[in-house]
């Protein structure tokens, strides 16, 4: 199999996942450079690794990379995403695209023009938890879907994170940091979205950060950190989508269905959309609720799938699942919330996507060829 060659921009907590994978786990991939603002972290994973230590811009000059992995902070994806695109290289980002709606416009507008590959997280929408899911629904398993609700409700970073600064800040805030897991794979399951609307709250100027590093700083909070919305997809799913930093307790421990989904014939509990496995429920018209096996693979961490099927489908010339038009819908969809509440009214929406293409049921290991 001949290995696609990757560069890592971006050597923080994060990478470690994605380096254990690239390098271990989707044998399709070659990771051979990284690179951070911070020379001493890139030199330390380079040396973990096995691969090379370069700046930014010799990485970017590196003939034969081909993907660019950016890993670096949000404030800073749209910079290193373009700079990879405008040296020719694909580029796989973490999430989001941007952090404004023209900033992911301007790197979808790039890509497109330049005939690259542009892809961005979450990709655990093809993890097995949601790829059961989505079978059961293209099955017929629930009948029609015809609404859903979602819930991510926590103390937000303040009470854990080292430094939760950003995430108080424009381009921060619960929407930007784990909407993208929802919205991503509400549009897996049902398809693009149509128009949206929503309400959102800034309930305290000040949080008080929690964990051992700094306990008792506070950070001003300058971006909505409760945003109720709803939206309305092209095949007539009415869903709705809480996220919050202000809900006290931990994310997952409130009682609260991550996200659950109607339908004319049952209901489907779809598991942690930040996670890659189950578990996966179900009940059919009145009925017991029944867990469900998991259909497919990549039940664990599995950051890099997307990735790799990325470079699957460079090879084979068809479109990426994490692909340009995702990503930017995702975030359309997202600032569309922002905007509804601005205004006071419905936002349509101009983007949309194709819905990608699930994974089959069974895989090779370490493929997703099919």
């Amino acid at each position: 199999m001949e290995k696609t060659k990757i560069g890592i921009v971006g050597c923080g907590d994060i990478s470690e996942i994605y380096l254990k994978n690239t390098t271990g786990t989707f044998d399709n991939l070659e990771v051979v450079a990284c690179a951070d603002i911070i020379g001493e972290r890139s030199k330390a994973k380079a040396e973990a690794y096995g691969i090379e230590a370069l700046s930014t811009e010799e990485l970017l000059k590196r003939r034969d990379i081909e993907i660019v992995l950016n890993l670096t902070p949000p404030k800073t994806h749209r910079e290193i995403s373009q700079k990879a695109l405008e040296a020719g290289k694909h580029v796989y980002s973490e999430k989001p695209l941007g952090i404004s709606r023209e900033e992911g416009k301007l790197l979808f507008d790039t890509a497109k023009a330049k005939g690259l590959y542009l892809g961005c997280a979450p990709d655990t929408f093809l993890g097995g938890g949601i790829q059961t899911c989505r079978k059961l629904i293209d099955e017929g398993w629930i009948g029609k879907p015809f609404g859903s609700v979602a819930f991510m409700v926590g103390g937000g970073p303040a009470e854990f994170h080292p430094s939760p600064d950003f995430f108080y800040k424009s381009g921060g805030g619960p929407l930007l940091d784990m909407g993208p897991y929802f919205v991503t794979a509400m549009i897996n399951l049902f398809g693009p979205a149509l128009r949206v609307s929503a309400f959102t709250a800034t309930p305290y100027e000040e949080k008080t950060i929690l964990g051992p590093v700094r306990y008792g700083e506070k950070i001003k909070v300058e971006t909505p950190t409760y945003i109720n919305g709803s939206l309305e997809f092209a095949n007539g799913v009415c869903a709705s989508l809480l996220t919050s930093f202000d809900s006290h307790g931990s994310y997952g421990k409130s009682g609260l269905p991550f996200l659950q989904i109607f339908g004319t014939e049952g209901t489907l509990f779809v598991p942690d959309p930040n996670t890659f496995g189950g578990p996966v429920r179900l009940r059919r018209f009145a009925g017991e609720v029944q867990e469900i096996p998991v259909t497919h693979g990549f039940t664990e961490n599995s950051r890099g799938i997307g990735l790799s099927d990325m470079a699957a489908s460079i090879r084979a010339g068809r479109k990426a699942r994490v692909s340009a038009d995702l990503a930017y819908h995702a975030l359309d969809i997202m600032f569309g919330f922002y905007d509804s509440a601005k205004q006071g009214a419905h936002i349509t929406l101009e983007s949309s996507c194709e819905r990608p293409e699930p994974l089959a049921r069974v895989l090779p290991k370490n493929s997703t060829e099919a």
